[in-house]
């Protein structure tokens, strides 16, 4: 079985994962590194293990949740798409079960705002993870008078919580903000 440390290990993952932030940075978007994947794939985990599913689902939603904004590498727009098709290929040579890559490759080209649909729990955990890491340690961009609205909304957030409850079955989006910026 590939595990998440497995592929955390990978000099390939850190590359592509550090190469696409910067590529990302130099375009004028909020962070998306190390940092960034770490936390989703944490995140993306514990969602499904408080929602009860066995430990390896929860591990394989880290693992999309590690490798989700690869395909910024490439280019922003459809990242998760081709995110998806750098996934397969690279989880297929690492000896990965194609079922799990399958369900890692349907979450990651899932995961984008546009079109993005919660095809499968890793895929829902995913979106989740990702859209949850709201924090002003995102922005680059500390300047009031020109952030964009990711900025904007990144800056503004000082504190945020992603509580799952499982007895209630429920997340919820905890943001402390700060509104003098939004």
């Amino acid at each position: 079985m590939i595990t998440l440390e497995e592929i955390k290990n990978d000099p390939l993952t850190s590359a592509l994962i550090q190469t696409a932030d910067q590529h990302l940075k130099a375009m004028g978007y909020t962070e998306h590194g190390l940092r960034h994947t770490n936390l989703v794939s944490n995140i993306a985990q514990n969602i499904l293990i408080r929602l009860d599913f066995p430990e390896r689902q929860g591990e394989l939603a880290a693992i999309a949740g590690y490798l989700h904004d690869i395909g910024n590498i490439a280019n922003r727009k459809d990242h998760g798409r081709t995110g998806a098709i750098m996934a397969l290929n690279y989880l297929l040579k690492k000896g990965m079960d194609p079922y799990e890559a399958a369900s890692i490759v349907g979450a990651i080209g899932n995961h984008e705002e546009e079109y993005g649909e919660a095809v499968n729990h890793i895929a829902a955990a995913l979106i989740l993870a990702d859209k949850s890491d709201v924090h002003r340690s995102r922005a680059r961009n500390t300047n009031i008078a020109t952030l964009n609205i990711h900025d904007r909304v990144n800056y503004a957030a000082i504190h945020s919580f992603l509580n799952v409850d499982s007895k209630k079955k429920t997340i919820t989006l905890e943001l402390k903000i700060d509104t003098t910026i939004c």
